[in-house]
């Protein structure tokens, strides 16, 4: 169960190839079959069910009533859910149901950064989805303990399957590649001796962009091989500030929209930067390493799973430009460090976080599970 097919598309796609071997699948977002990226085999089929990100009282109780009825007519064995308002609605309707396996694996609390009332209720929240599920996991083993520290769930309720991420990264797919590293700056004018930093994701102020512009500007004053390459949809209106940025800095700033292909980008770029507020996990830095990037990135819960400070790259303070770039100016002016640091970054992916280690603790989990019902 997710909101959307973008979930399932991104976090669920090696899974269920793997469990379909096993079991029957049945994938529930508000979407259409055609919305997913793969065709799966003839043991996964796909509901469309309308369910909000925002909430909407009224469509929320009919997306509730919803799942309640399409659980009691299939009598599911189990019920796995990511995101928050499909993790809310689908475990408290699989309870209600009667679902013995009732799972929810969180990937970051929307809440986390919030103040007053709304932080209050949206914590309720996940509160309320976890009394209701049977086994909740964490993507990572910080985000573990935060939902421990802060009384979401009971240490006895939640694990992290493998070594964390929900998904894991795709070794082979996300490689460092000469020929694209050749193409990608040649289309965005790149000069080949220069370092460039890189951010991919949604283009949102909870991922630190307003202080990675600020800190770009105070190192590429100081030197000037450092270029930016901002990857990703704008969701906040954020593209006017790195306009003008690219105007205090002309032929340094570079942008491209939603890639389809983010590894191609990651293949020109010689340092990722996530500056965020909130991850759970921050699947694209373990992407990034596997192309041999080390990073610069919060030290938050979730990014310091993801990132081994001073070993695969730097952890600055949340919303400190000032760490940030002096982290790009002593890799910039380091290529032995960069070269170090991407490496170890790399086998570290491949040794904790490949798409095959965290599909295989899945499957596991569900062959005890069932195991244990005398279900396989």
């Amino acid at each position: 169960m997710a909101t959307v097919p973008f979930a399932i598309n991104v976090f669920l796609r090696a899974h269920i190839h793997a469990l379909q071997k096993y079991y029957d699948v049945t994938l529930v977002a508000n979407g259409s079959a055609e919305d997913l990226i793969d065709s799966f085999g003839d043991h996964v089929s796909f509901v469309p069910l309308p369910i909000e990100r925002k909430i909407s009282l009224k469509n929320d109780i009919c997306a509730l009533f919803r799942l309640w009825r399409l659980f009691r007519k299939e009598r599911f064995d189990g019920v796995h859910s990511i995101m928050p308002k499909a993790g809310l609605l689908s475990m408290l309707a699989a309870r209600l149901a009667g679902v013995r396996l009732r799972v929810h694996t969180f990937t970051g609390q929307v809440w986390a950064n919030k103040k007053g009332f709304r932080r209050f209720v949206l914590k309720s929240f996940d509160k309320v989805l976890a009394m209701n599920a049977t086994q909740v996991f964490a993507d990572s083993h910080s985000q573990c303990r935060f939902l421990i520290e802060n009384n979401i769930v009971k240490a006895r309720a939640i694990d992290v399957l493998g070594e964390g991420s929900v998904v894991g990264v795709n070794i082979k797919r996300f490689e460092y590649s000469q020929k694209v590293w050749q193409q990608i700056r040649s289309e965005h004018q790149i000069p080949g001796d220069a370092v460039v930093f890189m951010f991919m994701g949604r283009l949102t102020r909870d991922k630190g962009l307003m202080d990675l512009s600020r800190a770009f500007s105070a190192a590429a004053r100081q030197n000037a091989n450092i270029h930016l390459l901002i990857v990703g949809s704008d969701e906040e209106g954020l593209e006017q500030e790195f306009y003008s940025l690219a105007k205090n800095f002309p032929g340094r700033v570079h942008r491209a929209g939603f890639a389809e292909h983010p590894e191609e980008y990651l293949s020109a770029a010689d340092v990722f930067c996530l500056p965020s507020y909130r991850e759970g996990f921050g699947s694209v830095l373990i992407e990034a390493a596997a192309v041999g990037l080390p990073s610069i990135a919060s030290r938050i819960y979730g990014i310091t799973d993801a990132v081994e400070d001073g070993v695969t790259g730097i952890l600055h303070h949340p919303a400190s430009d000032r760490e940030i770039a002096e982290a790009m100016l002593q890799l910039a002016s380091n290529e032995g460090l960069r070269r170090q640091m991407g490496g170890a970054a790399r086998q570290r992916a491949i040794e904790k976080f490949s798409e095959e280690h965290v599909t295989e603790a899945w499957v596991d989990f569900y062959r005890r599970s069932f195991s244990t019902a005398g279900q396989a």
